[in-house]
């Protein structure tokens, strides 16, 4: 599975698009970056597109509205979500970044992981 790399623009992109969104954190994700809300996902960046996580009426909205992408490796996209070029224009991205966040932010909090818990040394092997 191929894993699309972004430019240091679309990253920058990426970054100014989700800047001063209230309670997010971006974090890389696998070379590209992912924007989060309560620990659950609501933006990506694969490459040098934009995935969402709509609610099921806005996706179609979105889709049946603008020429639309795939989000994800070709050979499997990731479903719930819906792609548009990082570098389209913001004034027409911006409002489906705030529907996805305001979804995203009404899921239920995702748990944090458990630490794993250290392997304890073993015993030495008897000669």
């Amino acid at each position: 599975m191929e894993m699309a790399k972004p430019t240091e623009a679309d990253k920058e992109q990426f970054r100014s698009l989700v800047a001063g969104l209230p309670g997010i954190d971006v974090k890389p994700m696998f070379g590209n970056l992912g924007a989060f809300v309560n620990g659950n996902m609501f933006a990506g960046l694969f490459g040098s597109t934009l995935g969402l996580r709509l609610a099921d009426a806005d996706r179609d909205e979105l889709v049946n509205s603008h020429e639309t992408l795939p989000f994800g490796p070709a050979e499997r996209p990731m479903g719930g979500y819906v792609g548009l070029p990082v570098q389209g224009p913001p004034d027409q991205i911006e409002p489906w970044l705030a529907r996805a966040l305001a979804h995203v932010a009404g899921l239920p909090p995702k748990a944090p992981k458990a630490a794993k818990s250290p392997k304890s040394p073993q015993a030495p092997k008897a000669p």
